[in-house]
């Protein structure tokens, strides 16, 4: 009777076996699958990471080749009126007038600060003006003849420049003080 027994539990245990044997199975395709689409991840996930490092090189050649040609077009405004300076320093002496000169100059000067707002370029000339030390830099102070005139610009030694909004250079200016 104990081998009857021992056989039952024997054949019990040859049953639980191969179902542990199908269970195993089962989660090692489970597993195989798994490891598949983490394989497929990996792989998208670098080919992502390699367009992304392309795309970036690609947008800094893209973003360095506008800046250069940014500066080739004011180049260009500054060579004409470079030419402008070199026809008026080649003018004959004995056949021009002071008057001719200087409205030449003038004309070559309007053409500069012409090319220069057209590059986003804002001159700074405060005289009149209240102070304002965002913009400006006081040299000095001189007295104010009333209240009203503190703090306002006397003489302006230097313009300055203000690039789309950016502050390239400040103004220098004399400050009128009161008492």
């Amino acid at each position: 009777m104990t081998e009857g027994i021992s056989q039952e539990e024997d054949l019990e245990s040859a049953e639980e076996i191969s179902d542990a044997d199908e269970i195993t199975e089962k989660e090692v395709q489970q597993l195989n699958q798994v490891l598949e689409d983490f394989e497929d991840l990996k792989d998208r996930h670098l080919r992502l990471a390699a367009e992304f490092n392309n795309f970036k090189r690609r947008n800094e050649q893209e973003r360095l080749e506008s800046w250069s040609r940014a500066q080739a077009d004011i180049l260009c405004s500054f060579l004409d009126i470079l030419d402008d300076l070199n026809r008026v320093a080649e003018l004959e002496v004995d056949t021009v007038t002071v008057e001719g000169v200087m409205e030449g100059i003038n004309l070559v000067e309007k053409k500069f600060l012409g090319a220069l707002q057209d590059s986003g370029a804002e001159i700074i000339d405060p005289l009149g003006d209240s102070f304002d030390p965002e913009r400006m830099e006081a040299i000095m102070r001189v007295p104010a003849e009333s209240a009203e005139e503190d703090d306002t610009v006397a003489q302006v030694f230097q313009k300055g420049c203000l690039l789309k909004g950016i502050l390239v250079r400040p103004a220098r200016v004399s400050v009128r003080k009161h008492g």
